[in-house]
């Protein structure tokens, strides 16, 4: 079973998205949670999606230096890719799309974005938007919305692709038509298309618009 969707511009997250980097992520946020006598799982459980400076705002104990923190995480970050691949068949369908017509939107920096995807042996297209420039991270629209202003489309026709309630909440909000990729259950999942990879996807140029053929689980509400 699968569904037939077109539009101007293809949205991408990253992690859980495009690329699995979960080996590197529980890595360093384990070490934070050291640093502070933290519960690893507890953070774990909640930093999917969310800007590395929220979270640790969020966790932190009283007088830590966010920025400071921050800096130091990123740094591990950039270090640390071992174990970072791409999703199956995210390589070939990225290769398919034309110049112009897919943007990254990223709650990573620039440099761990430049970094992750190196890794993983993706490419990087020529709009990235990391948490280094937007004022809100997801869920707030901000990052979809630049993405589409800068490829020059309406948001309203572009496909969204995220893994993370806080990304699928901001793909909606910015008026993207959102695809769920992996097993997140969260209510902005609900009644979306859903793929596990792209090793069945395919994509042609139609001249005025991308054709997207996609598989999906059954059951699906579209």
């Amino acid at each position: 079973m699968g569904i037939v969707l077109t539009a101007q511009a293809l949205l991408f997250d990253m992690d859980g998205t495009l690329i699995d980097s979960t080996e590197a992520v529980e890595r360093t946020w384990r070490r934070f949670a050291a640093r502070h006598g933290l519960d690893p799982a507890a953070i774990l459980a909640g930093a999917h999606g969310q800007r590395t400076a929220e979270t640790v705002a969020e966790h932190a104990p009283p007088g830590t230096d966010v920025d400071a923190e921050t800096a130091w995480l990123v740094s591990q970050d950039v270090a640390d890719t071992r174990g970072t691949v791409a999703l199956p068949g995210a390589a070939e369908l990225l290769a398919k799309l034309p110049a112009g017509r897919w943007a990254l939107v990223t709650s990573a920096g620039r440099e761990l974005a430049v970094r992750r995807m190196a890794a993983a042996g993706l490419p990087l297209p020529d709009v990235v938007v990391t948490a280094d420039d937007v004022r809100r991270g997801k869920p707030d629209p901000e990052g979809y919305l630049a993405a589409a202003g800068r490829l020059g489309v309406d948001p309203r026709a572009t496909i969204v692709f995220e893994d993370a309630e806080l990304g699928l909440v901001a793909g909606r909000a910015a008026g993207g038509y959102t695809v769920v990729v992996g097993p997140h259950g969260g209510s902005a999942a609900e009644g979306r298309p859903r793929i596990t990879d792209y090793r069945d996807a395919t994509v042609a140029d139609s001249g005025d618009g991308l054709r997207l053929a996609l598989p999906t689980h059954a059951g699906v509400t579209l």
